[in-house]
């Protein structure tokens, strides 16, 4: 905006000049045009706030982080999902107006979906062959996490075909180097984001940083050896964090350095928008992917969603536009100072 007003302001004074204004007379036609430019841009913004409004934007509302596991025919632990149960977990996603971002996305801030629709962050961890799995061919073998989240969006348009997978050294059961570049290869080409989720798995509470920074830079190097991407997220094996939290932001391992911009945990609540004051890039909560029973009743996936749609003012609502972050006005003392330039209350 700024730019294209300069620039406008220049051509006019040239002009005044040009066609025999003197210096005294040209600050008159320079001032009525800043002035209706003024106008516009306040016009402009009336505009995009009553916009926001009319679909109930809030983009300091909560958003849900959802972390799957294997998506296998027999589930062995409550971490698992069927391919029905995953499926479903997805259609109910499509029915409540839900959008899948990346975790990079998310952290960064680049929520760039509908308005009036909500974005969730769909996370697979440990990279396990039932999330992705190709043929000969390098084609995906059905009823695998990647298959089926293709498969739903397929039949939806509008419902992107995105999601984080966080990886360990197991690399979706491959050892050979050429078939990892291939399986990483194929993610990354197809728009989907690759993630840090240590080399070894190992729980990294209480650790010493030496090898907090080892599991961290160690799989990062691989990962950006076999496909030339450097992860921004990480994923803390078992939700634990170090005894330093800033460890798993940034470190050093050998020639490689990592910068992390968000550090996801493994529970058990939505998480705050990125341009809210609640926002800790540092410890960001997952929701685990489960059924309402048990120790899940009140705290997984599916009671999550449920208390989210009886709590409509509470989730993040997209106003549509990348560039503004809307929201009610009464919302306007939980914004991060550092997007009081994206701010668009109504």
């Amino acid at each position: 905006m700024r730019l294209r007003f300069m620039g406008g302001a220049g051509v006019l004074a040239v002009a005044a000049i040009a066609s025999g204004c003197g210096s005294g007379h040209s600050a008159a036609p320079v001032a009525t045009a800043k002035a209706n430019t003024a106008a516009q841009l306040k016009q402009a913004k009336a505009a995009k706030a009553a916009a926001a409004a009319k679909v109930k934007a809030n983009e300091l509302g909560q958003i849900p982080v959802l972390m799957f596991h294997r998506v296998i025919k027999n589930p062995a632990t409550t971490d698992d999902r069927t391919p029905e149960q995953f499926r479903a977990d997805l259609e109910r996603l499509v029915r409540d107006d839900y959008v899948p971002i990346t975790a990079a996305e998310f952290v960064t801030g680049k929520i760039d979906i509908p308005a009036g629709k909500h974005p969730v962050v769909l996370t697979f961890d440990d990279s396990s062959p039932s999330q992705l799995a190709l043929d000969e061919m390098g084609t995906v073998k059905p009823d695998t996490a990647v298959a089926i989240l293709r498969e739903v969006a397929a039949k939806h348009p509008g419902f992107r075909p995105v999601a984080t997978f966080y990886v360990t050294r197991d690399m979706f059961g491959k050892t050979v180097r050429e078939e990892q570049a291939q399986a990483l290869g194929w993610l990354k080409d197809n728009g989907f984001d690759i993630g840090n989720h240590t080399r070894d798995h190992v729980n990294l509470r209480g650790r010493p940083e030496k090898d907090v920074e080892e599991q961290i830079g160690a799989i990062q190097k691989q990962i950006t050896s076999l496909v030339n991407v450097k992860p921004i997220t990480l994923a803390l094996p078992y939700g634990n964090q170090p005894t330093n939290k800033e460890w798993a932001m940034h470190g050093k391992f050998g020639d490689v350095t990592y910068r992390n911009s968000g550090v996801f945990l493994a529970g058990y609540t939505p998480a705050p928008s990125p341009f809210s004051k609640s926002f800790d890039p540092m410890g960001i909560p997952r929701i685990r992917a489960m059924d309402k029973k048990g120790d899940c009743v009140q705290f997984c996936s599916i009671a999550w969603l449920d208390w989210l749609n009886h709590n409509p003012d509470m989730r993040y609502t997209s106003d549509g536009d990348v560039r503004t972050v809307a929201y009610p006005k009464f919302k306007t003392p939980f914004l991060r100072t550092s997007f009081t330039t994206w701010s668009l209350p109504y």
